[in-house]
């Protein structure tokens, strides 16, 4: 046999016992692992095949599985990872119920086949403090005696706690308490027990209930707590005597009467309970035997009753000694005196009289005037003689009382009077004896407040506006103006008159009247709103008492305008009845100016609002006036079939009620030509060439007319400023007369009231502007026309004189 055939299987025997030791041994050795208790699922415990030394590719074909030995499966295998995780969180006090172990192990096999391996696996589960401390009894009731010694104990019971370790009960506290404390000692498991111990006397009748809270404290991080009621009932003993709220009672009892009446209960109080506070009286020996006779005591409610009659003539006062006892083992008594006195019977009634008396006072009376002087008197005796005088009325009076002595009374006057609130007052004196019960009397005075003149007159209103309207009849009644006086007879009487006050040179008792008895108002003249709008016064009341007074009122009087003024064409201007006469050429484009008129009204607002409408026209279809600013328009040109000569007659209307009107009547004569004017502004190119001496003969002779007819206007100016103006129109227009280098000529036209017309005027071919003179003594104002080129040089009374001659020269 070859020795190497021997040898061989020897070394395999070998191998195969070296490796099944091996394989034994890695069966043997414990891998530990720890975690804490209630760890989230999923969390990975740690990696099982870095640990054990196994191919993390090969656990899926080797079929790696966990076994856990006696438990629910809290843990599994990632296969692909090799990771040890947590599939469902653990509870160590469910795992390990029993506190005495104090370590909690969860033991695992880890088996892998192919070739088969075994691995221990222990998993210490840790203690979390995740249980508070908590007492069998959520409320312990004790009953203890009020006669309990101190430093006795008293079993509680304890709290429990399902940690472990120092996250068990760690110790105990009690609320603040005077009375008890607590004695905290350890079982021999560890387990911390308490007992309640008794450091001060208990009193039931200071405090019968005594609530403490127990609390149980775990040492873990955070700490956690539990608490539980300690309700301790004292217990009573007889310790207290039984006490009455007084010592001594004083009680009055009228004299007759009836037996039974009930003098008094008395309440005696015994702080224990049970029978040891059930009381029961009685009369003690130093309680005579007449006061015995005459009351009776009831023993159980301590009621005091009349027994026999008693007689204030007789015996005026009783004296009862009176003592209540419990019924403990060892009784308790108290004691207390009683005093009954007789009260004399208030069979008398008070006496009023009246010694002096004033029938009536002036209101202005001083405080502390007397008005009457009151005795009283009662024939009773004590309380029943003592008598109250008061006055007795519904509503507060302005008097008091004041006594004087002890039966003597004064009624003086204590606030200021006032006839006007209270002219009389009714005055009851009620005096009342001080018996039990008391009787009374009254007695009525009547006293009368005389006036005095201590009221000025009072208007309604301490301004008064009053609307007129212009042009009324004199002696018109304007106002009733009355002011009321709340004193009487002549200090009523009222005289009115207008307070003097010049306007203008005129007193204001010329133009307005006043009734001096009733007040009322007249206008002693016809108004003019024209001339004057308003009017301020002050009109006063005085009364007839001594010395008088008075008031006054402010009167404002608005005028009103009317209607009363036609409107007054100004422009074109002509003499009444007389026709304006107008030239035009009958080459006027459409929309082309023929005239304007201006038309002014004396009167305000809607009374003055002017509006223009033809009442004639020659033909409608070849003018238009506007009804607004007085414009006469042609609106087409003219044909060779339009006649020769027109008339208008316009109106100028004004928009008062009624309305009033003017009419003026305009000629229009259409010509073919019109010979052209030159202003003196129009500059003719000069020849030197041209100045021959026909020339030269021509220029003098011009210059020579035109120095004639420079002086004869002159002459003519002269004589026109000595003549009247030919008419007036209103006194409060002002005119404003701007003046442009186109060939329209712009009036403005201010009325005094504030309403603007906007007025145009064209020019006609000789250049003719408004222009505006006031009158002597300023009465009015002159409206005229002139030439352009006059009204740029010449003064306003050549420039009169000039349209004047220009307009004589047309007729």
């Amino acid at each position: 046999m070859d020795p190497l055939a021997i040898v061989l299987p020897r070394k395999r025997r070998l191998c195969a016992l070296l490796l099944f030791a091996a394989v034994w041994s890695l069966a043997f050795s414990v891998t530990r692992y720890s975690i804490p208790e209630e760890i989230e699922v999923g969390s990975v415990v740690a990696n099982l095949a870095t640990d054990l030394g196994l191919d993390i590719s090969s656990l899926g074909e080797r079929n790696v599985k966990l076994d856990i030995i006696h438990n629910k499966k809290y843990l599994d295998i990632n296969k692909e990872t090799g990771d040890l995780f947590i599939l469902e969180k653990i509870d160590r006090e469910y795992l390990c119920p029993t506190k005495t172990v104090s370590s909690c192990f969860l033991k695992m096999d880890v088996i892998i086949e192919n070739p088969v391996r075994i691995f221990n696996v222990e998993l210490e589960i840790l203690d979390i403090n995740d249980n508070a401390p908590q007492f069998r009894r959520e409320a312990m009731h004790l009953d203890i005696s009020e006669s309990a010694s101190p430093g006795e104990r008293f079993s509680i019971t304890n709290a429990v706690d399902m940690d472990v370790g120092k996250n068990s009960i760690e110790t105990y506290y009690l609320s603040q308490s005077e009375h008890f404390t607590i004695d905290m000692q350890s079982g021999s498991d560890g387990t911390k027990y308490v007992d309640l111990v008794l450091k001060r006397e208990l009193d039931r009748e200071q405090q019968a209930i005594h609530s403490l809270i127990l609390t149980a404290v775990d040492g873990g991080e955070p700490p956690r707590s539990g608490t539980a009621s300690i309700v301790v009932q004292v217990l009573d003993t007889n310790d207290n005597a039984p006490q009455f709220d007084r010592q001594v009672y004083s009680v009055d009892l009228i004299e007759n009467a009836s037996a039974g009446t009930l003098v008094m209960k008395l309440n005696a109080t015994d702080k224990d309970e049970g029978s040891n506070a059930e009381l029961t009286y009685s009369y003690t020996l130093y309680t005579s035997e007449k006061t015995q006779e005459k009351f009776t005591l009831d023993p159980n409610t301590g009621e005091i009753r009349v027994n026999g009659v008693i007689d204030f003539e007789e015996i005026k006062s009783f004296e009862m000694y009176i003592e209540a006892k419990d019924k403990g083992q060892q009784a308790h008594t108290g004691q207390c005196k009683v005093l009954v006195f007789i009260t004399d019977l208030n069979d008398n009634h008070p006496e009023i009289t009246v010694k002096s008396l004033k029938r009536s006072i002036e209101e202005d009376a001083a405080i502390g005037t007397v008005i009457a002087v009151v005795s009283v008197s009662d024939r009773d005796s004590g309380d029943n003689g003592k008598v109250d005088l008061t006055i007795h009325n519904r509503f507060s009076l302005p008097f008091v009382l004041n006594k004087s002595s002890e039966e003597y009374f004064s009624l003086l006057v204590s606030e200021p009077l006032d006839r006007e609130k209270v002219s009389n007052y009714e005055i009851t004196f009620k005096v009342k004896d001080r018996g039990t019960p008391s009787l009374s009397d009254n007695e009525t005075i009547k006293l009368e407040i005389l006036d005095v003149n201590d009221n000025a007159p009072q208007f309604s209103q301490s301004f008064y506006t009053i609307h007129v309207n212009e042009n009324n009849e004199p002696m018109t009644l304007l106002s009733s103006l009355s002011a009321h006086d709340p004193d009487l007879n002549e200090n009523q009487y009222l005289v009115y008159f207008i307070m003097e006050k010049m306007i203008a040179n005129t007193s204001m008792s010329m133009l307005f009247s006043i009734n001096p008895e009733n007040g009322n108002l007249y206008a002693l003249k016809t108004f003019d709103y024209e001339r004057e709008r308003e009017y301020l016064f002050h009109i006063e009341a005085r009364d007839s008492g001594v010395p008088p007074l008075s008031s006054n009122v402010t009167i404002h009087i608005i005028i009103l305008d009317q209607n009363d003024n036609s409107p007054l064409i100004v422009s074109p201007w002509s003499a009444k009845g007389t026709i304006i006469e107008e030239v035009i050429p009958r080459s006027f484009e459409k929309g082309s100016l023929i005239t304007k008129v201006i038309a002014l009204d004396a009167d305000s607002v809607q009374n003055s609002r002017i509006t223009y409408q033809f009442l004639q026209v020659t033909d409608s279809t070849l003018f238009s006036l506007n009804q607004y600013n007085g414009e006469v328009r042609t609106t087409r040109m003219f044909s060779y079939r339009d006649h020769r000569y027109h008339r208008l007659v316009i109106s100028a209307k004004d928009n008062g009620e009624p309305p009033l009107s003017a009419t003026v009547t305009i000629k229009i004569t259409t010509v073919e030509q019109m010979v052209t004017e030159f202003s003196e502004t129009t500059e003719v190119p000069l020849h030197y060439d041209l100045f021959t001496d026909l020339n030269l003969y021509l220029v003098i002779g011009l210059g020579s007319v035109s120095f004639l007819l420079l002086i004869t206007i002159l002459v003519i100016i002269v004589l026109k400023c000595q003549k009247p103006k030919p008419t007036k129109p209103p006194s409060n227009r002002n005119s404003v007369i701007s003046q442009r280098n186109s060939t329209i000529a712009d009036s403005t036209l201010i009325s005094s009231d504030a309403y603007w017309y906007s007025l145009f005027l064209a020019e006609t071919r000789k250049g003719k502007v408004v222009v505006r003179q006031p009158l002597p003594n300023g009465a009015g104002y002159f409206v005229s026309s002139i030439p352009r080129s006059m009204a740029l040089t010449t003064t306003s009374e050549s420039q009169a004189s000039t349209l004047q001659r220009e307009r004589e020269r047309k007729q």
